[in-house]
């Protein structure tokens, strides 16, 4: 049985949640995300819970329960709280800015880049050395602040580049006389 799969999805004030056929569609204050669900599962919505069930006992039906609850949890608290990413930029005229839909980066190429600021994501630079990447899709706000990371790795002799808030440098010890 599976732990995670077993757990009804309460859904919050102001949230509503709509099956047709395998996908499950959810409005929340800050939008709406649907979710289609493989044939293996099925989804219901009764008294502001959803709940999903396996519809055997195959290896792939239980495999895509606890996933399919997942998913549906996350739609839930994306259309809610929404998710975000925090980066710190570290070096020296290492900066960034956002003007308009796009995040203008300085990271000590010859050149400024230009990061054009998908839909459904919004970045903010309270700071020029910290990004916020916010947004209701987890798995889009997690693929931007990856592809922002990606310009400027942080490397282990000084930090240098771009990395998440929580994340840690593994530090190198220089050349030695």
């Amino acid at each position: 049985m599976s732990r995670i799969g077993k757990k009804p999805i309460d859904l919050p004030g102001g949230v509503s949640a709509s099956v047709s056929g395998q996908t499950i569609e959810v409005k929340g204050p800050k939008g709406t995300r649907s979710f289609t669900a493989t044939d293996d599962v099925d989804l219901k919505v009764e008294d502001n819970t959803v709940t999903v069930t396996p519809r055997g006992k195959s290896k792939r039906a239980r495999q895509q329960w606890g996933m399919s609850r997942t998913q549906v949890a996350n739609l839930v608290t994306g259309v809610t709280d929404g998710f975000s990413k925090e980066l710190e930029i570290n070096g020296v005229g290492y900066r960034a800015q956002v003007q308009g839909k796009t995040l203008k980066l300085a990271l000590g190429y010859s050149h400024d880049v230009d990061f054009e600021i998908p839909d459904g994501v919004t970045i903010t630079a309270a700071k020029p050395t910290e990004l916020k990447v916010e947004g209701i899709d987890q798995q889009l706000v997690g693929q931007v602040a990856a592809n922002i990371r990606e310009w400027r790795k942080p490397e282990p002799y000084k930090g240098k580049g771009i990395k998440y808030k929580d994340e840690f440098i593994f530090r190198k010890e220089g050349k030695k006389k």
